[in-house]
């Protein structure tokens, strides 16, 4: 395969993507989320090279087969420790390593990485090169459009040029400044205004680079007018609590019409089995279902099987596949609508 071959075949792949987002989009998120669409990319929660380097490898990096395609987001700032991490992550089947530049939290700051990176583009550019070296798959970034109250065109601009020297081919904009202090990550969410067209212009400044959009996206008509502009879009929290709009992606936004779209009750019970199996091993039911809740939004009767699904002690006390079965039987037992039937998002 030629590198514009490589570039085109990687541009397809990521044309529609789930944010890496903390504490949600964990293993058990992820396979969900395949379910619902077989070519939609996923990301890890965000790993710091640390928690690799001198933690757990396994807890952190373990994954089914099943969720590919899927990327490890690293955070950290030191160019070795970044190459150890992402080779970590290469050997662990992952297909892609993503760099945060664009977490706004003081926890991470502290950390001296997360968005904070953008005010050093050379040391961003040093740790790409660094796992550029090191791997064989794709390294990405992930950055914000600028920091504070730097908002010129000319700083975004300038650190995306300095790390695609690096090797970087693909970088995820997400359209808001990040707001260093004085802002929670929830507020670094909402209040900096969203300015897609920075977006936009990067890709007309950078047309052979792979240009991502991130921020506030939540319709499929949106996804298709920025489709227009840019060579991919990542959704974040409406994956999240509205997943059954991940359904129809494959079919929109992939071409794919080999399969019908999943229904509700399909991508259920692919999870009730998952769940079944995740218990006898030893797991618990709650850590999946708390990903689910939103599977039957705007469904009458959800609210009921939410609250069955949601039920901490019975959840702790669900042991065996039958007493999974149980309550999912249950916790259906409130719908009102069939869970069977496609209802476009």
């Amino acid at each position: 395969m030629t590198d514009s071959q490589a570039k085109t075949a990687s541009a397809s792949q990521r044309r529609i993507s789930v944010a890496p987002m903390m504490d949600w989009t964990d293993r058990h998120c992820r396979m969900f989320h395949r379910q619902l669409s077989r070519h939609t990319w996923l990301y890890t929660e965000m790993v710091t090279t640390g928690a690799l380097l001198h933690g757990d490898v396994p807890r952190h990096l373990d994954f089914d087969a099943v969720e590919q395609p899927v990327a490890l987001q690293l955070g950290g700032s030191e160019p070795a420790d970044l190459a150890a991490a992402a080779k970590l992550g290469e050997q662990w089947g992952y297909a892609e390593i993503n760099l945060n530049c664009g977490c706004p939290s003081e926890r991470v700051q502290r950390g001296a990485f997360g968005a904070c990176l953008m005010a050093e583009p050379q040391l961003v550019a040093d740790c790409v090169k660094a796992m550029r070296d090191a791997v064989d798959i794709p390294v990405t970034v992930k950055h914000r459009i600028g920091i504070d109250k730097i908002e010129h065109y000319d700083f975004v601009r300038d650190f995306v040029g300095m790390v695609a020297q690096a090797g970087c081919g693909t970088f995820i904009v997400h359209a808001r400044n990040a707001v260093l202090k004085g802002l929670s990550p929830k507020e670094n969410r909402e209040i900096p205004p969203l300015r897609y067209e920075v977006a936009y212009q990067l890709k007309q400044e950078f047309p052979d680079l792979e240009i991502l959009i991130n921020g506030g996206i939540v319709s499929y008509d949106e996804m298709a007018r920025h489709l227009q502009y840019v060579d991919g879009v990542m959704i974040g929290r409406e994956a999240y609590h509205q997943p059954y709009v991940l359904a129809e992606m494959d079919a929109r936004f992939y071409g794919d019409t080999s399969a019908p779209i999943p229904t509700r009750l399909d991508v259920e019970l692919s999870m009730q089995r998952y769940i079944g199996d995740l218990v006898e091993r030893g797991g618990y039911m709650g850590a999946v279902t708390r990903h689910m809740l939103g599977l039957h939004r705007g469904i009458a009767g959800g609210r009921g099987w939410r609250r069955v699904l949601s039920d901490a002690k019975r959840m702790n006390a669900a042991r065996t596949r039958a007493a999974v079965d149980a309550l999912f039987e249950e916790a259906r037992g409130h719908l009102h609508a069939p869970a069977s039937e496609p209802l476009a998002a």
